[in-house]
């Protein structure tokens, strides 16, 4: 069974965790200085936040696979939604984990990721050739009409996306 995903980037990690812990009734289930999740079971989902450089507000949305299965059938959703718009990041670490993961953006240029966790990770990431702790996130590409996830850059710590470093 899948479970839904939002990432929010916070200010201030101490205030949001003491908001989110109360709102959900629980505390984080993972917890790092700069990073914190909750996996709640009513509703199904996975719950995100960090302070990580990206500005305030939503990150990106997305599906979390319980299986490689249902990562490929979040793969061929993802095709049909963006044909030939799909970034797939095989073996990834992000989010203090390993993954297998794919991205696509809607039509305002918001991304979703879709992943199947595969262990925990040590660092919030490491994914990318140019820009180590940053993790994939497409952007809409400025000079387009439409979103592409083919030209995806990463968005490094405080960079805007014009100066991110492209994802290798």
């Amino acid at each position: 069974m899948k479970r839904f995903h939002a990432h929010v980037a916070v200010e201030n990690m101490e205030t949001s965790i003491d908001f989110y812990s109360k709102l959900f009734g629980q505390p984080p289930t993972k917890k790092q200085d700069d990073y914190a999740k909750w996996m709640l079971d009513d509703p199904r989902i996975n719950f995100a936040i960090s302070a990580r450089g990206h500005a305030v507000g939503v990150n990106h949305f997305g599906f979390q696979a319980d299986s490689v299965q249902e990562l490929a059938e979040l793969k061929t959703r993802a095709d049909a939604a963006s044909p030939g718009e799909v970034l797939d990041q095989e073996k990834s670490a992000c989010c203090y984990s390993n993954s297998e993961k794919h991205w696509t953006i809607d039509p305002q240029g918001l991304a979703w990721e879709h992943f199947h966790t595969v262990s925990d990770a040590p660092e919030f990431g490491s994914d990318t050739a140019h820009q180590t702790g940053a993790c994939c996130i497409p952007l809409r590409g400025s000079d387009q009409d439409a979103p592409s996830a083919k030209a995806a850059c990463c968005i490094p710590n405080g960079s805007s996306a014009s100066q991110a470093a492209c994802c290798g």
